[in-house]
């Protein structure tokens, strides 16, 4: 079995990886459990070019080789805030308004790409499996297929994939279809993702989506298919803290976990709390939204704006409504460690996840396996959210409908407790069937067996390659479950 490569926008310490939650735990037990390599930046950013372009930092960890490099002031201006988050994010997240198409960033994330694969291709080996993550490394895969490298190549999209004549306003869209081309296999989030892809090849005249799904472009062949990220229950329900920090509550907690960004909602969410206030006044004095938003990319202009009009928000919503013994929204501009969640999403009669448009949502399904069996709270959920596919037994709302919203809030209230349960357990099982090994397992089977079957270009990987990889013998080892040994 040769190793595992991953290259990311950022590596994770892999003795904080549980800390990190989320995906971070999948792919640390899987470099624990198979050689890898991990490349990525570093964090570090460094003014004089000749110390950005120094060689790699290269550390051996076990059986795992942690590769890091830094970014220039130019490159993380122009690569990571400008086209990554100036232009791909808000265009992915369907938000045009706010993309930064005439800022000339392209060509630095170009650059930056193929200065991570010259760094990547002396280190690789001919049996070495290489995964790219997320839209800061679209390029990658075409950059080492440009320096010789033929080995099976997977990218995962762990954004949306937004509609086609949305990507189509990208003024580099052919290149970066000419990027997404150059990899075997392709995963995205949700069947609506991979279906937003097609479309996009098809109505850009980009290449070809075949009978048997695989889709033909720039020369070679690809498949595309869904791989919904999960989460790792017993690692997150194991990280609960021994004694409970959690105070018995003399109100109904509605709880929000959501990084600070303008595409989580949560304007929408606040102004939906105060309409709910305001249409059932007998709730007030019993009812408050806890509000966790952590800050994310606080030099970037939306979202320092979003900010501004939640901390007005809020103010407005808690002066009308709120006494001196009862606050309606708190709001909590700082970091929670993940471990204490727990105890918070648990206590919560309400979690309330009300992206705009969001990958997956991994709070939605961690609000979901924190609950007391005995006495779940209820998921009101986005449906604009990746997890929406899979968490169908949660409270589906609009969160463009205010009302919608607000009346929501009132239901789960007044929920009786045989429904909670039935829309809980139901909920606990579709996050039992993919969590975040299996997403992790299926994904790397996908991307060997369509590479075994016929190389490039133009080599056949057909979705059935999809079926024969979930029911394959376990290429990457998982650790045991609870009860197993």
């Amino acid at each position: 079995m040769g190793r595992i490569v991953l290259a990311s926008n950022r590596v994770v310490d892999l003795s904080k990886a549980a800390q990190a939650g989320g995906v971070a735990i999948a792919i640390a037990d899987l470099l624990r459990t198979r050689p890898g390599l991990w490349l990525g930046w570093s964090g570090k950013i460094v003014d004089k070019g000749e110390d950005a372009h120094a060689a790699p930092n290269v550390v051996e960890d076990g059986t795992t080789t942690i590769v890091t490099i830094p970014l220039s002031s130019r490159e993380y201006k122009d690569y990571y805030l400008g086209y990554a988050n100036g232009v791909l994010w808000p265009v992915f997240h369907s938000r045009l308004d706010l993309a930064q198409f005439e800022s000339g960033y392209y060509n630095r994330y170009l650059e930056v790409n193929r200065r991570f694969a010259h760094a990547l291709k002396p280190l690789l080996k001919p049996d070495d499996t290489i995964w790219v993550h997320d839209y800061h490394m679209i390029p990658l895969g075409m950059e080492l297929r440009r320096l010789g490298v033929q080995n099976p190549i997977g990218f995962f999209l762990h954004i949306p994939v937004p509609g086609a004549q949305t990507f189509l306003a990208i003024p580099e869209h052919k290149e970066l279809a000419r990027g997404i081309a150059a990899y075997d296999l392709v995963g995205l989030q949700t069947r609506v993702d991979v279906t937003n892809l097609d479309h996009f090849f098809l109505d850009g005249g980009l290449g070809q989506v075949m009978e048997d799904g695989r889709t033909k472009a720039f020369d070679r062949e690809l498949l595309t298919a869904s791989f919904p990220v999960g989460i790792d229950m017993e690692s997150f329900l194991a990280s609960r803290p021994k004694k409970s920090r959690e105070r018995p509550l003399s109100t109904i907690r509605l709880i929000g976990v959501d990084r600070l960004d303008y595409t989580k909602g949560l304007p929408q969410k606040f102004r939906a709390f105060g309409r709910f206030l305001e249409k059932y006044p007998e709730y007030r004095r019993k009812v408050n939204l806890s509000q966790f938003a952590p800050p994310t990319r606080e030099s970037v202009v939306a979202y320092a704006d979003i900010r501004k009009e939640l901390e007005t928000l809020s103010g407005t919503i808690n002066g009308k409504f709120g006494e001196l013994d009862w606050v309606p929204i708190q709001y909590i501009h700082r970091s929670t460690p993940r471990r204490m969640l727990i105890d918070i999403f648990r206590n919560s009669r309400i979690g309330f996840v009300t992206p705009l448009r969001d990958g997956m949502n991994l709070v939605a399904k961690e609000y979901v396996a924190a609950q007391d069996p005995d006495d779940p709270g209820v998921l009101i959920l986005s449906r604009f959210a990746g997890a929406a596919e899979q968490l169908t037994e949660a409270l589906i709302v609009n969160p463009y409908n205010i009302e919608e919203m607000a009346d929501a809030i009132k239901i789960a209230l007044d929920m009786s407790l045989q429904e909670r349960k039935e829309r809980n357990e139901a909920l606990l099982a579709a996050i039992r069937t993919q969590d975040t090994f299996d997403w992790c397992r299926t994904f790397l089977n996908t991307l060997e067996s369509v590479h075994n079957r016929e190389a490039r270009p133009m080599g056949g990987p057909t979705p059935d390659a999809l079926l024969e990889a979930q029911q394959a013998p376990l290429l990457v080892p998982t650790r045991p479950r609870a009860g197993q040994s």
